[in-house]
């Protein structure tokens, strides 16, 4: 995924603000990237805008080659679903849905209704660490369960790129430190890069590249300790 000179207006009339001046960045598979600064800064702005939420004012997103700039938004939409998985920190999970079936839900979304598709969020599951949960609502699982349930709906589609605003930040620093490693770990695969938005430097450690913004600009692109060491 890359990024060119993204501009980004918010608001309207004397109240309006320029959120992103000119950004440019890269993300690639195999890294786990940290976007760090102050509130503000414009760190969920971008996130946005690279996951085609937000489209820039000008410059413009490119994902798999091919650039997202003038796309209708039913066409953004197909983006989102095949390359992108989200995570927040709220979790978004539908309480009245296990574990499995939250996961589920972007291959529902896909026409993925089939067995196949349970066994794949299932295997999901197991790969953050919660094969014993499956049949679990989002009522009896605790906040780091909650947050593994939507890291395991956010790579179910298999997608090229992870983008998580804040993934730690409604936890406790134990349960926060593991979510980072289960993230680390999605990123030792090639096929995705993960890009965490964060505030907190205790998980600095981490990362394989931390980019810092402030004003709307990245200030700074350096090696993140799991890389140094």
């Amino acid at each position: 995924m890359e990024a060119i000179e993204i501009v980004k207006l918010l608001g309207e009339g004397a109240g309006q603000v320029m959120a992103l001046k000119g950004v440019s960045m890269t993300l690639a598979g195999g890294q786990l990237t940290l976007l760090m600064g102050p509130s503000g800064s414009g760190k969920t702005t971008l996130l946005l805008v690279l996951g085609c939420i937000l489209s820039p004012n000008s410059g413009a997103v490119r994902i798999g080659g091919h650039t997202t700039t003038g796309v209708q938004p039913e066409e953004l939409a197909k983006v989102r679903r095949q390359h992108i998985g989200f995570i927040f920190q709220s979790y978004h999970l539908f309480p009245t849905l296990r574990a499995e079936e939250n996961v589920r839900l972007p291959l529902d979304v896909r026409g993925e209704r089939t067995l196949a598709a349970l066994a794949k969020a299932q295997r999901a599951l197991t790969a953050v660490g919660l094969p014993h949960k499956f049949r679990s609502f989002p009522r009896d699982l605790s906040g780091g369960e909650q947050q593994r349930v939507a890291i395991a709906r956010a790579i179910v589609g298999n997608p090229s790129v992870i983008l998580a605003d804040e993934p730690t930040a409604a936890l406790d620093r134990e349960n926060g430190l593991a979510i980072m490693g289960v993230l680390a770990d999605i990123a030792k695969d090639p096929a995705h890069a993960v890009f965490v938005v964060a505030h907190d430097p205790q998980i600095e450690r981490f990362a394989d590249r931390i980019l810092r913004i402030e004003d709307g600009r990245l200030v700074g692109d350096e090696q993140g300790s799991k890389r140094l060491n």
